[in-house]
């Protein structure tokens, strides 16, 4: 199967380098016509310079594809909607939104300064929930939308000295599962994408023979397949990196059942604790009290 876009209007955010770049210049490739979004801002979010959105916009141009660059802040209410004003008013919809403008200011926790874990809080998490709900309503009407949302393995799995960014990245995944729910009989499908690519982001985070494996064009081909009109998934985490490729899912432990007609006390738990914490049998989680648990617990299925 080949996959194109040629009917399909795609919003990247922070797409003028790294793996906003690849993932437009992927889809411009494949037919999609793209607003190009980025302030041209520092990776700590500072200064601008809007011929950072021109030159990926002048790339797409160049191999015969169809762009229009958007400048805003996704952390700007306002100039989320406007992005998605450009897209609906220069090609006259908008189909796909890949949410993946991010900075950093990574610090220890007991150094961090709460403006900063603010301002990354704002961007990653907010910019996201601020083009998405712009786009969200037009998506609803048409019946039709893709949206991927950028996680990490920090947010997923902890790294040191990016609490701010590792919280913005779990909370992506939250937003995911309650957005699947909503968007699900509109045919909206959101996914997550959790990359590891070489990027000014990761420059100096990772070591240098490592960076060399991780092109960002590695991880654009899970992207435009979870845009794609034939994606048959919605609310899951995909990881990428250097060519390799897993599902993510959360799960829970079979567990154990105590006390159901008294109070368990603190020990009743202590005592427990190897049963409750064993991996043994653990499935996907769906819900906490699913039909399972339920039935161990007495309440009616």
């Amino acid at each position: 199967m080949t996959f194109r876009f040629d009917n399909r209007v795609a919003l990247v955010t922070g797409a003028g380098a790294g793996l906003g770049r690849s993932h437009a210049l992927l889809l411009a490739s494949r037919g999609a016509r793209i607003v190009v979004n980025d302030p041209g801002g520092s990776t700590d979010g500072k200064g601008g310079s809007n011929a950072v959105a021109d030159k990926v916009v002048e790339e797409i141009k160049a191999a015969g594809g169809t762009a229009v660059a958007n400048y805003d802040s996704v952390s700007d209410r306002e100039g989320a909607a406007r992005m998605v004003k450009t897209a609906i008013d220069t090609f006259g919809k908008l189909d796909i939104v890949i949410n993946n403008a991010g900075i950093l200011r990574d610090k220890t926790f007991a150094k961090m300064a709460l403006d900063d874990f603010d301002e990354v809080i704002k961007v990653h998490l907010l910019g996201s929930v601020y083009v998405t709900k712009a786009a969200w309503q037009h998506m609803i009407d048409q019946k039709y939308g893709r949206v991927v949302l950028t996680t990490s393995g920090s947010g997923l799995a902890g790294n040191y000295g990016q609490s701010n960014y590792g919280a913005a990245k779990a909370a992506m995944v939250g937003l995911m599962h309650n957005l699947m729910m909503e968007g699900a009989k509109h045919d909206i499908k959101i996914n997550c994408i959790s990359p590891v690519a070489a990027t000014r982001m990761t420059q100096g985070v990772m070591p240098e023979e490592l960076l060399k494996r991780l092109a960002p064009e590695q991880i654009s081909p899970a992207v435009a397949w979870l845009c794609a009109e034939q994606c048959d998934v919605t609310g899951e985490i995909v990881a990428a990196g250097a060519g390799w490729y897993s599902r993510i899912k959360l799960v829970k432990t079979k567990g154990a059942v105590l006390n159901v007609d008294k109070i368990n006390t603190i020990e009743d738990f202590a005592a427990a604790k190897d049963r409750i914490f064993d991996m043994t049998g653990a499935a996907p989680y769906g819900k906490t009290l699913d039909d399972d648990v339920r039935k161990r617990i007495g309440i009616a299925v």
